[in-house]
Order: C-alpha cells, then structure tokens, then sequence
C-alpha cells in the first residue's frame, strides 16, 4: 500500500498540462461465447479519450466480431488476435474473456509482440505453472500486467491502511472474507469472486505464508467423486462450502468461508478486518466501499454499534470526489495506473504477481483439503492444479 493510488480528475490534468497530443493505442481480445468481453474491459478506454484510443478488436466467433467493431466504433477487426497484434501493433492489450483456458496463450502473445501494457480479466490462469510463465514472459519483454482486480485500485484503501496504523481500531486480530455465496457458492465462487478478497487480504496482511482448508459437499467432507469439470475453464472443481484459514507475512490470520446459497445473496461480499477497538467492513463492488464500527466487536453491549462510512478523506466524512466510485467500477483508475506504470517503468497496482498470489490462495485451499486438511507452505512445491491427483 505504499504506491499512490491515482485520482482521474488529476491524472488527466497532468497530462493535458503536459501538452500531451499522442493517446496510447489500444487494440482489444474478445472471444463471444468463450467468455465475450470481461467486465467492461472493451469500452472501458472510451470513457479516457483524451488519453487512449482503440484501433482494433479481436474476436474468434463472426458475429461477435462484427457487433464489437460497430459497438466501438472501429474499421479493424481480426479474428485472429496474433495477427491483430502483429499487424497493428497497439501499445496496451486489453484481454477480455472471462473463460481462463486461454489466458496464457493471450498474454504470451503480446509480451511476444512488445507490447507495453496488458490489461487481463480476472481470474489469471489455470494453473500456476502458466502464471509462472506468464509472469516471466512479461519481466523478460518488460510488458507491465495489470489485472482487473477492481478493488484494488480504490483509493479508500490507503485510508484504510492509515486508519488502522493509527490504532483506529486498536489490535488488530484478524481478517474474515466471505463469498458471495449465491449458487455458485464453494469452490466456483472462491475461484471467479473470492480472487478479489484474497487481493485486498494480501494487500493488507503481505504475502500469504500457508494455508488449512476444509472443502465440504452436502454437509460432508468432499471427495473425489464430487470431483466435476468448472465453468469458464476453471478446471475440476469441488463441494458446496468452503472453510479456510491463510497466515500472513505481517502474522495475523485471515479466514474464508463460502456456503452455497447461504442467505441473503452477497450479504457477506467483503472483508471484515477485525480489532480490540472496532470492525472495518470492506464491501467488494459496493458504495460505500469501506465502513467503521465502533467498539469491540467481541462485546456487544459496548460501542454505538452504528455503521459509519470512510471515505477518502476520512471515517464519517464527505467523499471529496463523489466520482470516485464509478471511477474504480469501470476501470477507469485501473487504466490511468496501467498507463502511469508503463512510463514510470513500475509495476501496476495489481500486478500480474499479485494475482499469482491470489492463486497460490486458491490453490493452497484445495491442497490442503487433498491432504486431509493439513498445513501447506505458500508458495506450493508443485505448480499444477492440486486436484487433478483425484482426476
């Protein structure tokens, strides 16, 4: 957390004083039917004309192709991305397609091409054996890849961060995350929402040092049988409920659990960051983002127990950038990092290595569960998918 996060409003006006006439070109990958075009991740550089323009798009089904060239408004389009990039040359990819299965190809692809930037869907990759390759595919060609992790790029966080180090909420304890938990809930929704939850953990607590998981299917522990192939090319995947326990580098612990359809649908969507003196609430996808409780959440007859909402300017008070939000939702600040990381040669807010640490997460709960819910040491020995052993 000891970057700067980025604020549209003063980016751009930095650039415009700069004199800057040049917009960064950039070229799009979609796949319709195969996961289409992510959250956004094609019409999110519309919305930054003065700082990108897209010059080409992507797309392998006919139809798809055609309605994303006229839904952005361009003459190019390929239904072969190495042949888009090849010829066009864009200085940032944007990879959409929510299905992971071709993920790595994409990502070779343009750090092959030279490009400067990718901007990639979550989740990253199907094992991580190919977020390793990735990984060093893009350090060896110095493509900086950015992953779109919303919640990461929301500047209430380094509030957060501020708040806690001040003591806000006394000692802190622990971190407690819960999934959506509609009927994706167990391992689907630990591996497509949880990947947000694990970023903002590992944001707060540093890099996870091991992992003890439970997986469950009905009410009993999972088994092999359970085993069945996941959605989007997530690979095999197990039980209904989820119950997971991560150390971090900075020595506190932080828990994950996911029930499948358990309640009211993403009432728990978040993670509650636990003190001796108050509860901090990060809502993924929501505004506000973060809120205070006072008093120790342990005594309940203590404290207002009344919500109060933080904003970037602090606990109950006005946000001074009402935009701030809708900023983050359509990836706006995300794009503006990514672009600032290019020319300062950094890397981005939520770095391709940041979400191979959110994959060591994921893994690590279905490593653990395999050994009968014992410890395993993060990062894993072996880089390929933890369940295929039951396959």
């Amino acid at each position: 957390m000891n970057r700067r996060h980025f604020i549209l409003s003063a980016t751009t006006a930095a650039v415009a004083a700069q004199g800057a006439t040049q917009r960064t070109r950039v070229a799009i990958i979609g796949h319709t039917g195969r996961g289409n075009y992510g959250h956004g991740l094609d019409t999110m550089w519309q919305r930054l004309p003065e700082l990108f323009e897209v010059v080409a798009v992507a797309d392998g089904a006919p139809t798809g192709l055609a309605d994303a060239k006229k839904r952005l408004g361009i003459e190019k389009g390929y239904s072969d991305y190495t042949h888009m990039l090849a010829e066009v040359k864009p200085e940032i990819v944007a990879i959409g397609p929510r299905h992971i299965d071709q993920h790595r190809d994409m990502i070779v692809a343009a750090s092959k091409a030279g490009l400067r930037g990718i901007y990639i869907e979550k989740p990253f990759c199907r094992t991580l054996a190919e977020a390793d390759e990735v990984t060093a595919a893009c350090s060896q060609s110095n493509t900086k890849l950015a992953v779109a992790h919303r919640n990461r790029y929301q500047p209430v966080l380094a509030t957060v961060k501020k708040l806690i180090d001040a003591g806000e909420i006394g000692r802190v304890l622990e971190y407690r995350a819960r999934g959506k938990e509609d009927q994706r809930g167990g391992s689907e929704d630990m591996w497509v929402l949880g990947s947000h939850l694990f970023n903002v953990m590992h944001t707060l607590g540093g890099k996870p040092l091991s992992c003890s998981a439970s997986i469950y299917q009905g009410g009993s522990l999972a088994t092999k049988e359970h085993l069945k192939p996941g959605a989007e090319g997530l690979g095999p995947l197990l039980g209904d409920e989820i119950h997971a326990q991560f150390r971090f580098e900075n020595g506190l612990c932080g828990r994950f659990t996911s029930i499948r359809s358990a309640g009211e649908k993403s009432a728990g969507f978040g993670v509650h960051i636990v003190g001796t003196k108050g509860l901090i609430d990060l809502r993924m996808d929501t505004n506000p983002t973060a809120q205070l409780l006072p008093g120790n959440p342990s005594s309940p007859s203590k404290g207002t127990k009344e919500w109060i909402p933080i904003s970037t300017a602090g606990v109950g008070k006005p946000e001074p950038d009402p935009t701030i939000f809708a900023q983050v939702n359509d990836h706006r600040i995300a794009a503006i990092d990514l672009l600032e990381a290019i020319k300062a040669n950094r890397q981005p807010l939520c770095s391709g290595e940041d979400a191979r640490i959110v994959m060591e997460m994921t893994f690590g709960v279905f490593a653990s569960h395999v050994a009968n819910g014992s410890l395993v040491s993060l990062p894993l020995r072996s880089r390929s998918h933890p369940l295929e052993i039951w396959q």
